[in-house]
């Protein structure tokens, strides 16, 4: 039985001096029907603390107490404790706006969609600003194929689970993995691959703060790359590849191009930066585009700029 329309899940760890804004953020939204579920993960300063003292405030609020594990472990704790009709993700280190819910909720519904997606902004150096193509005034209403097509272009929308509200009984299946750093990068695209409506509309109502802290860092801040990060991408790329091939066939030219692109874009990076610690890396991917090279080189999804630096680095 459903109890409420909306499962918050938040995960945190070590940010007593933020959490309290995502938290706040949370418990000030227009739309009242929601549980908030805050997962500790073995935090060893004051934020386990701060999460109870809320609890005691408002009934809406659980607290699940567990030993330290990755996000996607972390998540499915949260998951496995949900009872609402949908279920939004924020992390504690973000906030959302006052109608970030309401918002969100209301696109769900209006057009039956197992996953709804805002907007966003991005707080760096005390702004906040436009969060890159993230943000925009268009609605879009999609099936799988068109989500996942969108989404393989990075259009729209990113891996990033905050902006989205997903119905709970996709979970029932796909669950986040229990290993690994990067949560998102292996799993977001499988409720979109296994969607039957998708709504996205990109007024921002979440905005994701920029630090040195981020879990993210070395995906937004290349000169950060290093050789754990590239390699489980270069892994979850390989295994959407091979998922979207299976699932939705017709999108597995450019499920395969958006691996070989982010290939690419990485052997930039790493010259770039000049990032020595990854030189195994870029030597492995050098050689899987040459291996390649008139499939992706001559192939229609291919950028001029990838070509331009197909030809600097790989040839």
């Amino acid at each position: 039985m459903v109890d409420m329309k909306i499962s918050v899940i938040m995960l945190t760890y070590n940010r007593e001096e933020l959490l309290t804004r995502a938290i706040e953020s949370i418990l000030n939204q227009t739309f009242k029907d929601f549980e908030f579920i805050i997962v500790d993960n073995g935090s060893t300063d004051r934020s386990g603390a701060i999460a109870d003292e809320y609890a005691l405030k408002d009934s809406r609020i659980k607290i699940i107490h567990r030993e330290q594990g990755n996000i996607g472990s972390g998540r499915n704790a949260g998951l496995d404790a949900a009872t609402g009709e949908y279920v939004a993700f924020i992390d504690d280190d973000d906030y959302a706006e006052s109608d970030f819910l309401e918002f969100l909720y209301n696109l769900a519904k209006k057009h039956n969609a197992d996953i709804a997606v805002c907007g966003s902004t991005k707080e760096e150096n005390g702004q906040q600003l436009p969060n890159g193509i993230y943000q925009y005034d268009e609605k879009y209403i999609m099936d799988a194929e068109q989500a996942t097509e969108n989404f393989l272009w990075r259009k729209l929308y990113n891996a990033a689970m905050p902006t989205k509200l997903v119905r709970r009984e996709m979970f029932d299946s796909i669950r986040f993995l229990n290993e690994g750093k990067y949560d998102d990068i292996t799993t977001t695209y499988r409720y979109f691959a296994n969607a039957k409506i998708v709504a996205a509309h990109g007024l921002p109502r979440y905005c994701f703060y920029r630090h040195s802290g981020n879990n993210s860092s070395a995906a937004t801040k290349h000169h950060l790359l290093n050789p754990v990060q590239l390699n489980e991408y270069l892994a979850a790329f390989r295994e959407r590849t091979e998922y979207i091939s299976k699932i939705l066939p017709q999108l597995a030219g450019l499920a395969l191009y958006s691996e070989w692109s982010y290939m690419i874009s990485m052997v930039e990076k790493i010259h770039r930066y000049g990032l020595n610690n990854c030189a195994d890396l870029l030597e492995l991917m050098c050689d899987n585009l040459r291996a390649h090279w008139d499939d992706f080189y001559n192939g229609k999804y291919i950028l001029e700029f990838e070509k331009v630096w197909m030809d600097r680095y790989v040839k």
